[in-house]
């Protein structure tokens, strides 16, 4: 084991090792709020880029299962970061590697850059190839943050292992029944508005595959009462929010009046 890798994972047992996210956890406390980034501050950090060596020289397949899926989904979150800095990206992520007439460049979410435990991933690899397949868990839709207004809020915390359920629970209560603009039940006149993380792709299948399934998801997450009743019953019309895809940075959320 190099000496990086050594200073990044903790031994707890032979068999269960820990990951040291507390320089991404700072970073994060440091730099956003109300879940938009500054991505400069990122960007003049030294500790971002040695986070980002931590991920370089942890071995996933080390870990057990908790301890996988945190790592994996902040190093989705802190690579899409990197993305946007490296590319010096300051108004939407979709404008990284555009395609421009008969040139074709790769998309941002397609591009090989970032490394976690030696291997060169792209933010598809990591999400579509690696965490969707092994883990199958849906709230990771509310955790991976694509650098977007209309994603989730990117928490001012890092995962971990220890923490990873409670902290996606949260996350789904939060984006689910706090996030007006991007989900929300009217009960009045039966119609549940919801964001299209839910329908990206084939991204509805981790929901059930269906209208009804997606309700009774999202009905976990709600208190006793009609919204809950009107979601888990299915009988409803859904309806798409629109999705911003301006970058979730704190220059536009002030300007959008999300952040003061």
């Amino acid at each position: 084991m190099t000496t990086v890798a050594a200073l990044c994972l903790t031994a707890t047992t032979m068999q269960a090792q820990t990951v040291d996210h507390s320089a991404f956890d700072r970073l994060l406390k440091a730099h956003v709020v109300n879940g938009l980034v500054d991505y400069d501050a990122f960007k003049a950090d030294p500790a971002f880029a040695g986070y980002l060596k931590l991920l370089a020289a942890t071995n996933p397949a080390s870990l057990p299962r908790n301890e996988q899926l945190a790592l994996w989904i902040n190093a989705y979150n802190a690579y899409t970061i990197q993305l946007i800095n490296n590319k010096g990206e300051r108004e939407s992520i979709r404008n990284v590697n555009k395609s421009l007439g008969f040139l074709k460049f790769k998309g941002p979410w397609s591009e090989a850059f970032a490394v976690v435990g030696g291997r060169t991933y792209s933010l598809d690899d990591i999400e579509q190839r690696t965490i969707r397949p092994t883990f199958k868990e849906p709230r990771i839709h509310f955790a991976l943050v694509c650098a977007a207004i209309g994603c989730p809020p990117l928490r001012s915390e890092a995962y971990t292992g220890a923490r990873v359920e409670a902290q996606l629970n949260e996350q789904s209560v939060k984006f689910l029944t706090q996030t007006p603009s991007k989900n929300r039940v009217d009960v009045a006149n039966r119609t549940v508005y919801h964001s299209q993380v839910f329908t990206f792709s084939n991204y509805l299948d981790d929901f059930g595959g269906s209208k009804a399934a997606m309700g009774r998801f999202t009905a976990r997450y709600y208190p006793a009462g009609p919204e809950k009743t009107l979601l888990e019953s299915g009988d409803f019309t859904a309806v798409k929010t629109d999705y911003d895809w301006s970058l979730n940075s704190q220059s536009n959320g002030r300007r959008l009046g999300l952040l003061r």
